[in-house]
């Protein structure tokens, strides 16, 4: 019989902390209707998606019966190509063409 092989060890230490994405923490213009809800500066791709969901929270858009579902109102339909209500996923994907 053949001895086994002992599992390797990760290189990476319970405690160390992840890097994160260099491409999520660049600096992105938001387009004119994704401005109006988190505003004009650029920020990275990550503080886009918090001020979003803040909105939504604040603004009570997420549905209630469907919590994956959001429903938008007049500041939030141009960014989502004119739909009344995208699931959190496809929030995402809509709200990345607006970034430049």
């Amino acid at each position: 019989m053949a001895a086994k092989k002992p599992a390797k060890k990760s290189a990476k230490k319970s405690g160390a902390k992840r890097k994160p994405n260099a491409a999520f923490m660049k600096e992105m213009m938001p387009s004119e209707d994704l401005a109006q809800v988190i505003g004009t500066k650029p920020i990275p791709r990550t503080e886009v998606v918090k001020k979003l969901w803040a909105y939504i929270r604040k603004n009570n858009l997420q549905d209630p019966k469907e919590k994956r579902m959001i429903n938008a109102d007049d500041k939030l339909k141009p960014v989502f190509g004119g739909k009344k209500q995208v699931s959190m996923f496809e929030m995402t994907k809509l709200v990345n063409k607006h970034l430049s």
